[in-house]
């Protein structure tokens, strides 16, 4: 047991080194019986972003949304998706069965924006141009490591760096997360990436949590809010977590581990500025092609069945309203109405 505390005490000092930050989100990917993938994620922030839903057809005409140089292109799939501060795609489902979820890190590194003459695309619009674009991960991870693009990134409301990084799942069970290290595109493909924070990058979360797989979750498990500790705390509990066969069960599993690593509303300490409570929870069913939500400011879950959305490219856009923290239950498909879409991040 001493043994144990010392490497603790250790790593622990090594944690508050490598993660100065405590921003914001954690996102898993979960495995059912029968094929079955299902991706949680929780939205952690220390303002209030307006978040609301959104349906997006295919045959969009779309560009980067930063002037000259924007890229330019087309849907090709419609899709359903939560914004932030009316500029940015956060998360969502597409009608293929793809999930995209973007999370804050803050050691984002976009590099040069005027390098090679690429085409200009907002980091409000990189989530979206994905969903748009690609129907499976692997779709996605083939095009994209070639960099067609460069992503702009002004700063934030508050004058906060719009550093993110983005995760991908499929049907099948693949999974990739996308990040910009030292102004390079870094991609982790594969079926093993099933847990994702923030700071510090990637590749140093699956360092820490080796050693924490080691000690063993029955044993001790980091407890703060910091992102290291939550990816500690997600990764032991999916593992641990049986796979079951019933979906309802699955999904509630899903909420069930998320819950585990969200943060109290109201939390704050004067030493880390930003640390952020849970602002609210999506669960996405691959294979059901169903696409949950829990605000932190209501009790009830809500969801939207994506094949029953309009997507046709004659179809509006349609907006869900959420701020408010209006009461929503059940299957919402219906509730969407026509809304002009938001303009994305730009300087």
């Amino acid at each position: 047991m001493k043994k144990y505390i010392s490497s603790i005490l250790i790593t622990i000092s090594a944690l508050i080194l490598i993660s100065p930050q405590a921003d914001a989100c954690t996102r898993i990917l979960y495995e059912a019986e029968n094929g079955r993938f299902i991706v949680g994620r929780t939205m952690d922030w220390y303002d209030d972003l307006g978040s609301d839903l959104w349906s997006f057809p295919r045959g969009m005409v779309r560009d980067g949304g930063v002037g000259e140089g924007s890229l330019r292109w087309t849907s090709k799939y419609g899709s359903v998706v939560i914004d932030g501060y009316d500029f940015a795609s956060l998360d969502g489902m597409n009608e293929a069965g793809l999930v995209a979820n973007v999370l804050y890190l803050v050691e984002s590194d976009f590099g040069d924006n005027k390098r090679s003459g690429k085409p200009r695309l907002s980091v409000g619009a990189w989530m979206q141009y994905i969903l748009d674009s690609y129907g499976s991960v692997a779709e996605a991870v083939n095009a994209l490591k070639t960099e067609p693009f460069v992503i702009i990134a002004p700063n934030l409301p508050g004058d906060k760096p719009a550093g993110v990084h983005v995760s991908l799942a499929d049907s099948s069970g693949d999974s990739a997360i996308f990040e910009y290290v030292d102004g390079k595109l870094v991609i982790h493909h594969g079926r093993d990436f099933t847990v994702m924070t923030n700071s510090p990058t990637f590749e140093k979360q699956l360092a820490i949590n080796t050693y924490w797989n080691e000690v063993g979750g029955l044993k001790f498990l980091p407890g703060t809010h910091r992102p290291a500790d939550r990816f500690v705390r997600a990764s032991w509990n999916l593992n641990a977590t049986p796979k079951v066969d019933n979906p309802v069960l699955a999904v509630a599993s899903v909420f069930s581990i998320i819950r585990n690593v969200s943060v109290p509303l109201g939390i704050s300490d004067p030493e880390e500025p930003n640390i952020a409570g849970t602002l609210w929870r999506t669960v996405s069913d691959t294979k059901a092609k169903r696409y949950y939500f829990e605000s932190a400011f209501t009790p009830e879950i809500f969801w939207v069945d994506i094949d029953k959305m309009n997507f046709e490219p004659d179809a509006k856009t349609r907006k869900l309203t959420l701020t408010g923290n209006s009461t929503l239950a059940g299957e919402v498909s219906d509730r969407f109405v026509p809304a002009e879409p938001f303009q994305f991040l730009s300087y």
